[in-house]
């Protein structure tokens, strides 16, 4: 075979095996409303995202920071053997993916243990450090909560595995239920935006982000993207999932009041004319930790994946600068290593968070 037919192969097979994962399923169809034409959804301040001629801009015009192709995890986990009422463990997996403790209740957001974020085996951001807890430590997961589709969020192959070990109810938003069900992850229920249920004594509330949906060209904004306010005795956690700052910060305080412990991406933030209406960079993050008034924030989506253009260390350290410039101190908006265990005592005792 010729050289150059070898890639050209590869790359086909990857597109026939990968054309079903990038549709991203039927979307949602339903009444109008604010974020919905009753086909699209939409965000309800700033755009949904930049366009594909954007894209191929980025994409030509980028210089990326190179990352290390490898790092080792210096930290292990160290779980409770149980918990108090009003007590939470909170886990770093990697990425945006965080093992959430309550007593009685354990959760996954957006997990991901897959070697790469794409629809393509062997093409696509690749990870550079493992997972800090391997899959087959983990404890017995109830409950997933699903901020969008896209692929370093919605991991069909680690999805699946948690459906046939653990078999977790998947919450998430509209459009993604028939997708996840097509692909053998069947208890799935769809929330439309500041819609609650009740999950095993929680309330989940799917909120408002200021983001977009899809998994290739096909599809796009078809399915609903969100964060979680979740609800648990007198603790609330908010998971911001993906992000650009905006004005829902300030509603959701107002709908929900102050929440204890939010879980707030920095990374994926470079270039900015590019990124700022979908990712957050550290400096919007702690305006939204004040915004929400939270008792302590956590950073999330960083260090695993290069999907952007800045180094792999850059959004902790300009993390460091935004809480100065902000008068924010470290134990109010806190970074975990990968593998690291926090516990956060019940709302009233002391909050800086310790290893468990």
């Amino acid at each position: 075979m010729k050289r150059w037919l070898r890639p050209v192969g590869a790359l086909l097979s990857g597109l026939y095996g990968a054309r079903r994962s990038m549709i991203g399923g039927p979307g949602h169809r339903g009444p109008a409303s604010d974020h919905f034409d009753g086909r699209v959804f939409r965000n309800t301040t700033g755009g949904a995202g930049k366009s594909f001629g954007d894209f191929w801009r980025w994409q030509r015009t980028r210089r990326p920071k190179p990352w290390p192709t490898w790092v080792d995890n210096v930290a292990s986990p160290s779980l409770p053997a149980s918990l108090e009422p009003g007590e939470t463990a909170i886990t770093f997996v990697n990425h945006i993916t965080f093992l959430v403790q309550f007593a009685g209740l354990n959760l996954l957001t957006d997990p991901v243990y897959s070697e790469r974020v794409s629809p393509f085996r062997s093409v696509g951001p690749r990870r550079v450090r493992a997972p800090g807890i391997a899959f087959e430590s983990l404890p017995p997961i109830d409950l997933v909560l699903l901020s969008h589709n896209h692929y370093d969020h919605l991991d069909l192959a680690t999805l699946r595995r948690l459906a046939a070990v653990h078999a977790p109810r998947v919450v998430t938003g509209l459009g993604n239920a028939a997708f996840l069900r097509e692909h053998g992850v069947a208890d799935v229920v769809e929330l439309d935006w500041w819609q609650s249920r009740d999950e095993r004594g929680a309330v989940v509330t799917l909120v408002p982000a200021r983001h977009w949906s899809g998994r290739g060209v096909r599809g796009r904004n078809r399915t609903l993207w969100g964060g979680f306010v979740l609800g648990r005795g007198a603790t609330q956690l908010y998971f911001a999932g993906d992000t650009g700052y905006g004005e829902h910060f300030a509603e959701i305080r107002r709908r929900h009041g102050a929440v204890d412990l939010a879980l707030l991406p920095i990374g994926a933030y470079e270039p900015r004319w590019f990124m700022r209406e979908q990712h957050m960079d550290p400096d919007d993050a702690v305006r939204a930790h004040l915004d929400l008034a939270a008792r302590t924030s956590i950073a999330t989506h960083f260090g695993c994946f290069q999907l952007t253009d800045e180094g792999i260390d850059d959004p902790i350290r300009e993390l460091d600068a935004a809480r100065l410039r902000h008068g924010v101190p470290a134990a109010a908006f806190q970074v975990l290593e990968v593998g690291e265990t926090r516990g956060f005592p019940a709302r009233g005792r002391a909050t800086a968070g310790a290893t468990c």
